[in-house]
């Protein structure tokens, strides 16, 4: 859809070139008065990224010299910092902060900020107020969410029917009964593996569904443009409301809504301690995984071009492409899904991985593969361990990857931005135009409503 600018989009578009030049300038005059800042910086950055990464590949002695080295790095850019003086620091600090005011323009400019996107309103089709909404809670999700947040004093409040999922219920025969029992707007207050359930259940039965962030991470949340703090909030959807069609991906039967991650992740779930201290099971595991000697996971798989594959340190398969360089994607109904396999060959190999990673350029590390496919199959000669959005399970090879031909009709509130951060996510280049076509008046790019 294409819209002239507004004048204050036009304004926007012209803050931003003028003060973007601002910053081009000072950061110019500012290398030129010093080359010498480079010869000292550089070496910093270098030492920094190796430190980084014996401090997360290695255990004892080892990882101690690393975590060593990186907090003396730390030290250098603080001396570096306090011998150039404090009026250099904050030109530096000012610089910053205009690149920001210039991003925050650009995107009122393209339409991108969350006035925009709020006046638009979310996407999709106008539904009416639901008849029979059934919201289906998990009161020991995300620490207690559901209770810390009173839902179900706010469901009752909204006239929502709350089924409680107690231990040793199962989800999908609850899911089941509530639309037999006449739902026609189904809900799930819990994490992304309970709503994966709930969600193929919605989508085999033609009931749409609301999704009501009370897990911990609520990435499903997260990629249709929901308020994750917001967990009251979500129930609005039962009431008039956004409709829209997402995708479900599927392995051997079972559904997901996110991903299903074979290999590095899926060991690290299946640990016990990983519930309780996410962060430190994972930091911990590293070194035995990762470390020297570490051994690629007994996995057979084609690539993009068909070649053959036997092994691999990670598989992760989601359903729909996740942008490059970002933790979400920018749509949920491309119909295809998105495969990432990382391959480690040796120990060396482990330092280009580090900073291909750190720079945001994952895809130039050689052993790092990412591409869409209709299908997608993994052998092995044992059961695979795989965390299925977040859920540690066993499948039994070979596990075959597609998107499930019935979509899914999600509800979002009216209030609701709808759309991931990679979907308002701006490249250099679109930013660039957008910002220009602003500025002349001419019809700006906008998102799909």
């Amino acid at each position: 859809m294409n819209t002239r600018p507004r004048m204050s989009q036009r304004v926007a578009a012209l803050g931003a070139i003028l003060l973007a030049a601002v910053v081009v300038a000072a950061t110019i005059a500012s290398t030129l008065a010093d080359v010498r800042r480079l010869a000292v910086l550089i070496p910093l950055v270098v030492v920094a990224l190796g430190a980084a990464w014996y401090a997360i590949t290695r255990t004892g002695a080892r990882r101690q010299l690393g975590l060593a080295a990186l907090a003396a790095t730390a030290v250098g850019f603080v001396a570096v910092a306090l011998i150039e003086g404090a009026r250099s620091a904050l030109f530096a600090l000012a610089r910053v902060l205009m690149v920001a005011v210039v991003v925050l323009l650009a995107r009122s400019a393209v339409g991108r900020d969350a006035r925009s996107l709020k006046r638009a309103g979310s996407p999709g089709a106008a539904v009416p107020r639901a008849t029979h909404g059934v919201l289906i809670v998990n009161l020991k999700s995300g620490g207690g969410k559901v209770e810390q947040n009173h839902l179900v004093e706010h469901c009752h409040q909204r006239d929502i029917e709350v089924v409680v999922l107690r231990p040793g219920d199962d989800l999908e025969q609850l899911a089941r009964a509530a639309i037999d029992a006449g739902a026609d707007v189904i809900g799930m207050a819990g994490g992304d593996g309970s709503q994966a359930v709930v969600a193929a259940v919605a989508a085999e039965r033609g009931v749409a569904m609301v999704v009501v962030p009370a897990g911990t991470r609520n990435h499903l949340a997260l990629d249709l443009g929901l308020d994750r703090r917001d967990v009251v909030g979500a129930l609005d959807a039962f009431a008039e409301a956004r409709e829209r069609r997402i995708d479900l991906g599927d392995v051997n039967g079972q559904a997901f809504v996110n991903n299903v991650s074979l290999g590095l992740y899926a060991k690290i779930v299946r640990s016990p301690e990983y519930r309780d201290a996410k962060v430190e099971t994972t930091l911990s595991a590293l070194p035995t995984i990762l470390g020297p000697g570490s051994r690629p996971f007994d996995f057979n798989f084609s690539g993009p071009l068909g070649e053959h594959h036997s092994g691999a340190h990670l598989i992760q398969v989601s359903n729909n492409p996740y942008r490059r360089g970002s933790t979400t994607r920018p749509r949920l109904d491309s119909g295809r899904l998105g495969v990432l396999t990382l391959e480690i060959d040796d120990d060396k190999a482990f330092g280009a991985l580090l900073a291909a990673t750190t720079t945001g350029n994952p895809e130039r590390f050689p052993g790092f593969t990412a591409w869409t496919a209709e299908t997608f199959e993994v052998t092995s000669r044992s059961p695979i361990d795989a965390g299925l959005d977040g859920e540690a399970v066993v499948l039994e090879p070979p596990l075959r990857f597609t998107i499930r031909p019935t979509p899914l009709r999600v509800r979002l509130p009216k209030h609701a931005i709808g759309y991931s951060p990679a979907a308002l996510a701006l490249d250099l280049r679109s930013a660039v135009r957008g910002v220009w076509r602003a500025v002349l008046g001419r019809p700006v790019d906008q998102l799909p409503a």
